[in-house]
């Protein structure tokens, strides 16, 4: 009896072990789009290359009508690029690629997001800065108060801007993104090395 059960179970394991190797042997073309929600957050003050997400596909990634990966099938992705922004100018920026759908190993176009532009805040602040101090230097010391004031106003609005000017790169959790995927024995793999 024990020796039946041992034979049965060899036997279910050696049937899934040749049963891999035929799934892991998915044949995507490029361009082949695959939609996926991300499952954390990400921004490029934290973020560093190499640092892996997970996440699901929001749509059936279907190949010459055949559905190779139905909706909520698990991905995972990488983070490509990652540069936190400085403070009165390069806003923050974070790329992401997708790595696997299922246990299935993949290549992918990168999504790159950008954090807001530190130009129209700048100068706001230190134009405004700039503009007050001129009118406060004008009022108390005529011409060249205004003239100092400006310039004591422009600094100010700089140190404003310095102090609040972070524009990181962000992508909140189940964020939606679209990527061009492809199996590395794709037809398009092979073009792309020679």
């Amino acid at each position: 009896m024990r020796r039946s059960a041992v034979t049965k179970i060899l036997s279910a394991l050696l049937v899934l072990g040749l049963a891999m190797p035929a799934a892991a042997a998915v044949n995507i073309p490029a361009p082949t789009r695959a939609v996926v929600r991300c499952n954390v957050s990400m921004n490029s003050a934290n973020a560093r290359v190499g640092q892996v997400w997970d996440g699901t596909l929001v749509k059936d990634v279907v190949v010459n009508g055949q559905t190779l990966f139905p909706a909520g099938t698990s991905v995972r992705g990488k983070v490509t690029n990652a540069k936190s922004s400085g403070r009165l100018h390069a806003s923050g920026v974070l790329s992401v690629r997708l790595t696997k759908i299922g246990g299935t190993r993949i290549s992918s176009s990168a999504r790159t997001y950008r954090g807001k532009s530190h130009t129209k805040s700048n100068v706001t602040k230190i134009g405004g800065g700039t503009a007050a101090g001129a009118l406060i230097g004008g009022l108390a010391g005529g011409g060249k108060g205004a003239l100092i004031g400006a310039g004591v106003g422009a600094g100010a609005g700089t140190g404003v801007a310095a102090a609040t000017g972070k524009q990181e790169a962000h992508i909140p959790a189940e964020t939606v993104m679209s990527f061009t995927v492809y199996t590395a024995n794709s037809s398009y793999a092979k073009l792309k090395k020679h």
